[in-house]
């Protein structure tokens, strides 16, 4: 169970960088599904994950906030539309990076850990 936890939390960072790059009604509908910071995501783990940029380690703050989400429940709703502004490689970077690496063959959205 904790494994599975920890494979959905790269999904949370993707949303955050969803929050900041894709209309904002798409994020509130998140919010009421899943719990977790989604405020914290956007501010503080979208530079991280988005397309734009090369590979960087994320912050402890983006660290912590990724540990607050429901990361299952995030992974269910990554859309093509999160996925255009999202690098799920470094989604997986950052999940990775913060102790809570997802399981080779773990898929959120169309996306599957290599």
């Amino acid at each position: 169970m904790a494994n599975s936890n920890v494979q959905f939390i790269m999904i949370f960072a993707i949303l955050a960088v969803t929050g900041a790059l894709i209309p904002g009604n798409k994020i509130v509908a998140l919010g009421q599904e899943c719990n977790g910071d989604f405020q914290g995501l956007i501010t503080q783990c979208t530079k991280f994950v988005q397309r734009q940029g090369s590979q960087t380690d994320p912050s402890p703050e983006c660290c912590n906030v990724i540990k607050t989400l429901d990361v299952p429940c995030v992974c269910q709703h990554v859309t093509d539309d999160i996925q255009a502004v999202i690098d799920m490689a470094k989604v997986a970077h950052v999940a990775q990076y913060c102790g809570i690496p997802l399981a080779h063959g773990t898929t959120c959205g169309s996306f599957t850990i290599p």
